[in-house]
């Protein structure tokens, strides 16, 4: 095993393959014992053997990378955490600091890692944000049918990534997995396609990570429409649960749209759907894509 591998110029070590298995076993290591697990309690979260986690700690398991992934979720890191050439710890104590950083000192390091001019990197991308009720999906689908390009539902993507409807992942992994998944999936999207209508659920806003990079990579509109247009929206779709029990939902609904309104704002174009049929919101919308050149 210690012997080289002679090929003229070329001289390969067959450690290599081995070394490598022994950095990711390492890292394994060390990321457990960062989270404070026993390999007990990492074997259930993973529910992978503990005698298969101690080969991998030891360089001695070759994990598939099916493997790798659930023992990555169980101990909350990427995947590529524990296969990069970067040091992790440096990288840890790095994510630390962009942790605590304000929202303004996010975006700065962001456009300054990632310097690419947007209008490359958005493509012909188009995404709708708004609260839920704006008219996202309906007026999505009528604008994908008029440039005849997809239109694609974010939460529908993060359903068949996690394989569970998107209320049974709020149930199994709260909000924080909720918003890896939808992380996750607007990556998977900007790396398959080049043009497309998305729907993006309200709350993406709310993560400044995710949504700078939505508006670095797709041309966004925001849908905007009046609080009580979005309650009888939602309501007339046979959904009561937001007065259901709640005498106090409309004033939640105001403090919710309030509390979003200058994160909305950041869309390139806002459209406002308040007072309008949905034909007279498509064709506004439909103006407002091609206003940005972008098909």
């Amino acid at each position: 095993m210690g012997a080289f591998v002679a090929a003229g110029e070329d001289e390969i070590t067959v450690f290599e393959g081995d070394a490598f298995v022994a950095k990711v076993g390492e890292r394994v290591r060390m990321a457990r014992e960062a989270q404070g697990f026993t390999r007990k309690k990492l074997s259930d979260l993973s529910k992978i053997s503990q005698r298969y986690l101690a080969q991998l700690e030891a360089g001695e398991g070759n994990i598939s990378i099916a493997l790798l992934h659930r023992v990555a979720t169980a101990l909350n890191r990427r995947v590529d955490w524990f296969v990069v050439e970067e040091d992790p710890l440096e990288a840890s104590r790095i994510a630390a600091l962009y942790s605590a950083a304000t929202d303004s000192q996010r975006i700065q390091i962001l456009q300054i890692l990632n310097p690419e001019p947007p209008t490359d990197m958005r493509a012909r991308r188009i995404c709708l944000i708004g609260l839920r009720g704006a008219g996202k999906t309906t007026l999505g689908r009528l604008l994908g049918e008029s440039l005849d390009i997809p239109f694609v539902e974010l939460n529908r993507e993060i359903e068949e990534q996690s394989g569970i409807p998107v209320n049974e992942v709020m149930a199994l992994f709260g909000q924080e997995g909720y918003r890896r998944l939808e992380r996750q999936a607007l990556e998977r999207i900007v790396a398959n396609r080049d043009c497309l209508a998305l729907a993006a659920a309200g709350g993406v806003v709310s993560e400044p990570e995710t949504f700078h990079f939505l508006l670095g990579r797709f041309h966004t509109i925001w849908l905007k429409a009046a609080p009580e247009e979005h309650m009888q929206r939602v309501r007339a779709q046979g959904d009561e649960r937001p007065m259901a029990g709640n005498p106090k939902a409309m004033e939640e609904l105001n403090a919710i749209l309030k509390s979003r309104e200058a994160l909305y704002t950041r869309a390139e174009v806002t459209v406002d759907t308040s007072g309008r049929t949905v034909p007279e919101s498509a064709a506004e919308l439909l103006r407002a894509v091609r206003q940005l050149g972008v098909l």
